[in-house]
């Protein structure tokens, strides 16, 4: 639980079950975001990035019972971000399956399930890359790169926006700087291939954010040698026990994220309306 957000509770409050959002929590208070604890949800609010759909958000307790209550979180939600155009709600839980959130399907949401993977030891991939170079972003030139690897390949410009990114990369950075972890990257000789960052969420707790391979070097077992790599600094580093990386089930990465050590531990639900 980030501290921040213990420190301003008040009775009743909200106990986070969620492994995937109490980390999810931690990286956004990390890096400036606001939680409030409304009792029976959270408010999540990030001023410096207001088109980042998950950096401004509610989480509530568990999904809706039928429409009208998936209507009341709507506007719920329009109360407490007027300034908001998307609507995005996350479901605090270890499991369930997007047929929990078909309330907020019928309203227009897009819903979806994450697989929350974690692993307590890793080892080399099958196929490990020993030709890129792998270390710690250092410099605004890394920076730089990192910014235009966020936007590579990315075909959904209503989220992927130059402006969230910029933001999001800045935030990126603000969390190597005040020291919670790396932002690592695979590198051909100056040319950042592939990145991922590892910070501390709690104590014995590290969750990795923004694992990004660039288009053209995919396939070249980058992404879990860096993960590989990037664990070991976790465990070696920041004295992490325990990862934990949030992933797409039906994406090819998550075989990647299994190759190494990672298994596949918790469900995160969330249901977006994007802005029209």
């Amino acid at each position: 639980m980030p501290a921040n957000l213990s420190r301003r509770r008040s009775v009743p409050h909200m106990d986070i079950a969620s492994l995937a959002f109490r980390t999810d929590l931690a990286m956004l208070e990390h890096s400036g975001s606001t939680v409030e604890d409304r009792g029976t949800y959270l408010v999540v609010r990030t001023p410096h990035n207001p088109t980042f759909w998950w950096g401004n958000f509610l989480l509530l307790p568990r999904p809706p019972r039928d429409d009208a209550e998936a209507r009341e979180w709507v506007a719920t939600f329009e109360r407490e971000l007027p300034d908001a155009r998307h609507r995005t709600l996350g479901v605090d839980g270890t499991a369930g399956t997007v047929a929990d959130l078909a309330p907020f399907a019928e309203l227009g949401f897009e819903t979806e399930w994450s697989s929350v993977m974690t692993a307590t030891d890793v080892h080399e991939p099958p196929q490990p890359n020993t030709d890129a170079r792998y270390r710690p972003l250092s410099s605004d030139v890394d920076w730089q790169q990192q910014l235009e690897l966020s936007m590579a390949g990315e075909e959904d410009t209503a989220a992927y926006t130059s402006e969230f990114c910029t933001a999001r990369t800045a935030s990126e950075r603000r969390l190597v700087e005040a020291e919670y972890g790396e932002w690592w990257g695979a590198f051909d000789g100056d040319r950042l291939l592939a990145s991922m960052g590892l910070f501390t969420a709690s104590t014995g707790l590290a969750r990795f954010q923004g694992v990004k391979t660039h288009p053209d070097a995919r396939g070249r077992g980058l992404a879990g040698t860096l993960v590989h790599r990037v664990s070991r600094f976790g465990f070696e580093e920041l004295g992490a026990r325990t990862l934990v990386m949030v992933a797409d089930p039906d994406y090819l990465a998550i075989r990647i994220y299994r190759s190494v050590g990672f298994a596949d531990t918790e469900t995160q639900l969330q249901a977006t309306l994007r802005p029209t």
